[in-house]
């Protein structure tokens, strides 16, 4: 029976430091002596056939976890599951066992090469969703109005700006969406930032001088996802720049807790490959590839002298005298799923739910893992 190898992995950290923890990789009993990759797979789908925790796929994989991309994987190719020297596991394409060494390379050769997670799911988020606060959307420049004389514009219409633009330029517009709130310090932590449209600018607009007034940039429309209106905002389009299609996920090396605050299918309830809003960012230390557990509390109970009950079934009696004496047990949280951040602001991120054991709500704790 296969079991439990230890596996050192080194981190390079900014001060040129190094830093070393141990991790211990459960090779799943269940694992595949070989497998021949399929097109749609992931290193995150792979992993998860020979490890417990498939975010440590980096150490399956012997690549130094601060290297963005080992060598490309594709369809077709088989790997097969070998053990080093010191019998820590690796996973190789059967190609004289060669090992997947890291490389330079930051970005895809073709479109089919192996990602680390399904980066359609994510795609959308990483390019365009933005989470900003009312200062720095304030700070952009906004729609005046169309060609056409109407409040909502459309694909076949010139939208004009006030602000400087680029010529040339592609831009996302974005409307302004509900607000992201603490509900821990019942503040402000942000705002939605929802694309509604891309336009190009034509005319770069100037502002105004002592000799000359003020002129409106010019955009052409390329797409729309929902009617343009007078003030919303425009942003340069990141689509086309290089997405981190190999994300370096790690456990945090310092203490993290959190709440989910929100998601983006706007369900009760939701689970593995849905997005999801926390109240931790930048200012908590939180960077892209970070891993956190997913923790509920459970139901308080009342124990009194007719036995224990949950407060939602107390008398009245019992829960005014809830608080005082010993009678009050808070019951432990439990591990409900897995997420990793991968877009951080300020004050929020936005992370993909990787694993559940239940449901996840909007309300539910993050924490390390």
């Amino acid at each position: 029976m296969l079991k439990k190898l230890a596996a050192i992995v080194t981190l390079v950290v900014m001060s040129g430091f190094f830093n070393v923890f141990a991790d211990v990789l459960k090779i799943r009993d269940d694992a595949p002596a070989s497998y021949v990759v399929k097109k749609g797979d992931t290193l995150w789908d792979i992993s998860a056939l020979y490890l417990s925790e498939p975010w440590l796929w980096p150490q399956l994989w012997q690549m130094n976890p601060q290297v963005d991309n080992p060598h490309l994987i594709y369809p077709g190719d088989t790997l097969t599951l070998t053990y080093d020297a010191q019998g820590r596991p690796r996973l190789a394409v059967n190609d004289k066992v060669k090992r997947l060494s890291p490389t330079a390379r930051k970005t895809l050769k073709s479109a089919d090469a192996v990602s680390t997670l399904p980066l359609s799911m994510i795609r959308h988020y990483l390019t365009f969703e933005q989470s900003l606060s009312d200062e720095q959307i304030q700070a952009l420049p906004y729609i005046l109005g169309s060609n056409a004389n109407v409040k909502n514009s459309v694909s076949d219409h010139i939208i004009y700006a006030k602000g400087v633009l680029d010529t040339g330029a592609s831009y996302g517009v974005y409307r302004k969406g509900k607000p992201y709130v603490d509900p821990e310090t019942e503040t402000v932590l942000g705002y939605e930032t929802t694309l509604v449209a891309t336009a190009r600018a034509f005319r770069p607009g100037h502002d105004a001088t002592e000799n000359k007034p003020a002129e409106a940039s010019s955009l052409n429309v390329l797409s729309v996802k929902r009617e343009i209106k007078q003030g919303d905002r425009l942003m340069p389009a990141l689509e086309g720049q290089a997405l981190p299609a190999f994300f370096v996920m790690a456990k945090p090396e310092f203490d993290i807790a959190g709440t989910i605050i929100d998601t983006t299918s706007n369900l009760r309830e939701f689970s593995k490959w849905d997005i999801v809003v926390l109240n931790r960012g930048n200012l908590q230390s939180l960077k892209a590839g970070h891993m956190l557990g997913i923790y509920r509390s459970s139901p308080v109970v009342i124990d009194g002298k007719n036995g224990p009950v949950y407060v939602e079934d107390a008398s009245k009696l019992q829960k005014m005298f809830k608080n005082f004496g010993d009678s009050t047990i808070a019951l432990p949280r439990e591990k409900v799923g897995e997420l990793m951040v991968f877009k951080v602001s300020e004050q929020t991120s936005f992370a993909i739910v990787t694993k559940t054991q239940r449901p996840i709500r909007v309300g539910d704790l993050i924490a390390n893992l």
